[in-house]
């Protein structure tokens, strides 16, 4: 049988759906309920075994529809159901009228199959080709990247490895802001540091409001090392272009070196300057102007009812007066009075570039949780011009507390500084880091231990998946030296894997295509990194309770079976994360 693309979990509740509906027209055929249309009701995977594998509440659904108690219209049902060569093998009627569907081994045998045979085993096509773009960290190309970076590299990365699994065709984006305030800052701030080193500080004293770290005296003296002083004359606007055109590339190429390190790799670094220079900013504040959703003030500034638009979307931009009262949204500026566009001008140009010129399904962002009132606003702007804010889901992500002996840590030992991406990784194993980044959903804040991160014990979290993957390399190693070798998935009856634990693996993996889709469709790879840590667990507890080498026959076929999938299963989260699976610890 070919298993790509198999969601064993899926297919257990759609045929459950399919054998319920048939039942309950075949029960009106026969006269036990009487016509009706059949209502909508669930199909679903109860908490606990002992209800059933899947349950489902079509006799409460169907009370008012059949004018009968719930438990008569489940008897109905139930003595009509055939489970003839169907996944199932009983059915049960439970409380008021639960009908609750029992999987036959067929099942358990087409899990274990598929999952020992299908080296990508967790794939499916849910997500039916549609095309997304995540773009994630967007760093200010003027600075390091911080922690909030470190946590939005790997969920971001994270969650595009998991709808690429889900069946999406995905885009991995950098925005890079390299045009706008913040650049003016950066190049104002570098020309004073250079000239500084041939005017001395007093006579050149930097203001307050600009950039003031080491990595800008850095590039000043490199300019002033290739340049020497033939700036020192030259009108400040241009030694500010020509140093902002030595410097910034620089900075953009050490983002995308140290993402790189982080084993992230973008599909687009998109330039905000592209859209200035190509006209794509004016032409979505022209066509802003033409609906009406823009007008010139008195000075000829351009502004945008952003309240009217952002309200479908929850409050935008309220803010908080002296007071304490809030202030009611004002409308914005998008173009000033001197004909400079503000920033947010350009984002919405952006959004629009990704969803009308590039015509993504979605576009989803991963943003601090410090930018949520921005959130409102920009769905809110993508209906003003012409499109549908729904298509644009923006990912919030809480902060991350570095902490070591218990205790948070904000300073770099080394230079006193906060800590950066990049010191991070010079203390931290790469595959930790992008382990630990994911333990927990975007929403809530991420407490990091660096002291657990580089621990090589079962207290690691990714040491101890690691390790279980590891044990079933050696495992399967002494099989073969001992002469032992795998039938082939045709020849597993689960039928015969009778223990707890082995039940118990099976469901887990099961499981897996459907806990990637689920993260997929809630943007939640931290479900993953949950999963594969109770996939370890309950591996370690079958070791432990069954032997493999010296079963017999059949059984040990099934045991081998099941490490082979369970390998395959670590392996792929881990590889889908961009984490190491090694063989041997």
């Amino acid at each position: 049988m070919n298993y790509h693309h198999y969601n064993p979990r899926q297919a257990a509740l759609d045929s459950a759906r399919t054998l319920l509906e048939n039942a309950a027209r075949a029960a009106m055929a026969a006269g036990a309920l009487p016509e009706a249309d059949l209502p909508a009701f669930i199909v679903e995977i109860p908490a606990d075994v002992k209800n059933g594998d899947v349950a489902s509440n079509l006799a409460m659904a169907g009370a008012r529809a059949f004018r009968k108690a719930p438990r008569q219209i489940a008897e109905a049902v139930v003595g009509a159901l055939d489970l003839t060569g169907s996944l199932f093998d009983r059915a049960e009627i439970a409380g008021p009228g639960f009908i609750n569907l029992y999987l036959g081994t067929g099942w358990f045998t087409g899990v274990l199959q598929a999952a020992c045979s299908e080296p990508e085993y967790g794939r499916t096509d849910a997500g039916a080709g549609k095309r997304y773009n995540v773009e994630f960290v967007s760093a200010n190309p003027t600075g390091p990247m911080h922690m909030g970076n470190a946590r939005g590299g790997a969920l971001g990365d994270c969650l595009a490895a998991c709808l690429d699994w889900a069946g999406y065709d995905v885009t991995r984006e950098f925005y890079i802001n390299d045009a706008g305030n913040q650049i003016q800052k950066f190049g104002k701030s570098l020309a004073i540091r250079y000239l500084q080193l041939f005017k001395g500080e007093e006579a050149c004293p930097l203001p307050a409001e600009c950039y003031q770290g080491a990595d800008i005296v850095e590039h000043a003296k490199n300019f002033a090392a290739e340049q020497g002083d033939r700036y020192l004359d030259k009108d400040f606007e241009e030694l500010c272009r020509a140093i902002t055109d030595y410097a910034l590339p620089k900075n953009i190429e050490g983002l995308q070196r140290d993402l790189g390190k982080y084993r992230i790799r973008y599909d687009v670094w998109f330039h905000e300057s592209d859209l200035h220079r190509s006209g794509a900013v004016q032409a979505v504040v022209d066509k802003l102007l033409a609906s009406g959703a823009c007008y010139r003030d008195a000075d000829g500034a351009i502004l945008y009812k952003s309240a009217q638009y952002a309200e479908k979307y929850g409050v935008a931009n309220r803010k908080k007066s002296a007071d304490g009262t809030e202030e009611e949204a004002k409308d914005e500026v998008l173009v000033r009075a001197n004909g400079i566009p503000t920033y947010f001008a350009a984002d919405i140009a952006y959004h629009y570039n990704k969803l009308a010129v590039r015509g993504f399904d979605k576009a989803i962002d991963v943003w601090g949780a410090d930018h949520h009132g921005h959130v409102a606003r920009m769905k809110g702007a993508m209906d003003a011009v012409g499109l549908d804010g729904s298509r644009l889901d923006v990912v919030l992500m809480q902060m991350v507390n570095l902490m070591r002996d218990g205790k948070p840590v904000r300073m770099s030992k080394r230079t006193g500084k906060a800590i950066t991406l990049t010191d991070l990784l010079d203390e931290v194993p790469i595959d930790s880091a992008r382990f630990f980044f994911n333990q927990r959903e975007s929403t809530s804040t991420l407490d990091f231990d660096l002291d657990l991160a580089v621990r090589n014990d079962s207290e690691n979290p990714v040491y101890y998946v690691q390790y279980a993957h590891a044990r079933i390399c050696s495992l399967l190693k002494k099989l073969d030296a001992a002469g032992i070798a795998f039938e082939g998935p045709e020849v597993v009856d689960a039928a015969l894997l009778t223990d707890p634990s082995e039940q118990a693996l099976i469901r887990l993996l099961a499981a897996f295509p459907a806990e990637i889709a689920a993260a997929a469709e809630k943007y939640d790879p931290a479900r993953i990194t949950r999963f594969v840590i109770d996939l370890s667990t309950a591996f370690h507890r079958f070791y432990n309770a069954c032997r493999i080498l010296e079963a017999e026959g059949a059984v040990r076929q099934g045991r081998i079976a099941l490490c082979l999938a369970v390998r395959g299963v670590i392996r792929n989260v881990l590889t889908m994360f961009k984490i190491n699976a090694p063989e041997t610890m």
